[in-house]
């Protein structure tokens, strides 16, 4: 960058408002992906929206890219900068802005961590619903750019569903407040819903309106074994059909070894099987609980299941939740290539069947890690890197290896990214999961939004 714009920047965000050093380059430039080369110019820590308004019309004037930051937990490369752009972190968009208590929402800026969100609403009796491994690091801006799920999507909804009011400042510097926390609003079409999910390619978000509920009664968790993936539906349906399910998560024997060795915790019951399911219901109402003892025992005289454990206590229900919530974590010093794909739920186990079986066969040395959110149709497939080989030849292995993995989920009508994103490492393979007029139409928003392409260019597209 030209110094002599690179010295308006410091004078414009003095002190630590503008980072220049290696370690902040570094830290700030990347997100959870690990399989691109950090290049970035700055990073700028804008403390109001009028901040980032004069950012934006800076960088239009000049011709600056700047790359959207936020808890840099993304995992499609969504928040990398590669080449040379101004990272603007958001973290100092920090403040709970209003509780409103008879419209039971809760506006908050961009940078407020979901766990802060989530405990605030707890603290005013309120429950906010979307939540995931990353809960205590990933910000409420980046949960909306991205629509993040998580594991309770199949009860409430992902992160698009809980916003009923934005504040963008888009790429040619306009503040918009879209929506403005309304229920029914019919005037022409909703621009809330264009950026969520448009991983900071139309503009900065800065605000967000959240609504709230009422706090679900008592959760009982049971992981089941199975043994065959043919019996992960009608275990579902069968539970669906009696029971009110919060979650109903899924997750392979040997993602349960990593977890167990990584976090030093037990097996849930004696038997080891294939696969596991983990089911969160609901027990509030009365009667329910021996509707859940008559669904697990329906499940075990099917032969749908071999094995399984009922929490007794909230500890213990925690506990069980470790062992689909720390698969990501342990399996991180293996570098993994991850895949974020889905189908629709019927699909799921002929869909997960016929992907293991190619990536199986065209790599037996890789060693395949499953786990998702299986009552959404949401399945994660990490394949873990050799330990002998060199980062950047398995990713050419494994980029190359997409195009069958997300042929397949174009054969199922599914998606290359269900909840992730596109970012810098899914944009080549969007055309399995959208249509050229689909894409097309895209881009003319993101060049409406932004003709100078100055915001997160190179990413989705």
């Amino acid at each position: 960058m030209d110094q002599h714009i690179l010295q308006q920047l410091v004078e414009k965000f003095p002190g630590f408002d503008c980072r220049l050093d290696d370690e902040s380059l570094q830290q700030y430039g990347t997100d959870w992906t690990q399989f691109h080369k950090v290049n970035a110019s700055a990073i700028i820590f804008p403390r109001s929206e009028f901040d980032l308004q004069w950012l934006v019309k800076f960088a239009r004037e000049h011709k600056i890219a700047l790359v959207p930051s936020g808890g840099r937990t993304g995992l499609s490369a969504g928040a990398v900068a590669t080449q040379g752009e101004v990272v603007v972190s958001l973290e100092r968009l920090d403040q709970i802005l209003e509780f409103n208590s008879t419209d039971a929402t809760l506006r908050v800026q961009a940078g407020v961590i979901t766990a802060t969100i989530q405990d605030y609403a707890e603290q005013q009796g309120m429950f906010y619903p979307v939540d995931f491994a990353s809960s205590g690091s990933s910000h409420i801006g980046g949960n909306v750019a991205t629509n993040a799920g998580g594991i309770r999507v199949i009860r409430y909804g992902m992160t698009r569903d809980q916003v009923v009011g934005l504040r963008v400042v888009t790429a040619k510097g306009e503040i918009l407040s879209l929506n403005k926390g309304l229920i029914k609003n019919a005037t022409g079409m909703d621009l809330r819903h264009l950026f969520i999910g448009s991983e900071g390619a139309l503009g900065f978000i800065t605000e967000v309106t959240l609504k709230l509920i009422n706090p679900p009664g008592p959760q009982s968790v049971l992981v089941l074994g199975l043994e065959d993936l043919s019996a992960v539906m009608p275990v579902l349906e069968s539970f669906r059909k009696e029971l009110t399910l919060s979650a109903f998560e899924f997750f392979s024997d040997q993602a349960l070894n990593k977890v167990m060795a990584h976090q030093k915790i037990q097996q849930p019951f004696e038997t080891r099987t294939a696969f596991y399911a983990l089911i969160e219901v609901d027990v509030e109402k009365q009667g329910s609980e021996d509707a859940l003892l008559s669904c697990f025992e329906y499940a075990f005289e099917q032969g749908w299941i071999v094995d399984g454990v009922m929490s007794s206590s909230a500890a213990q229900a925690e506990s069980l939740w470790k062992l689909r919530e720390g698969i990501s974590e342990s399996i991180t010093p293996w570098t993994p290539y991850k895949y974020d794909i889905s189908v629709t739920t019927s699909k799921v186990a002929e869909f997960l069947l016929a992907v293991d079986n190619k990536v199986s066969v065209t790599y037996p040395d890789f060693e395949n890690i499953w786990f998702g959110h299986i009552g959404d149709g949401n399945l994660h497939l990490n394949i873990l890197k050799p330990e002998k080989m060199a980062v950047e030849k398995f990713k050419e292995t494994c980029l190359s290896f997409s195009n069958i993995i997300y042929g397949q989920v174009a054969e199922f009508g599914g998606s290359i990214s269900a909840e992730h994103g596109i970012g810098l490492l899914k944009k080549s393979f969007l055309h399995f999961s959208r249509s050229p007029e689909e894409i097309n139409i895209q881009k003319a928003i993101k060049k409406l939004f932004d003709p100078d392409n100055i915001l997160n260019p190179g990413k989705i597209f």
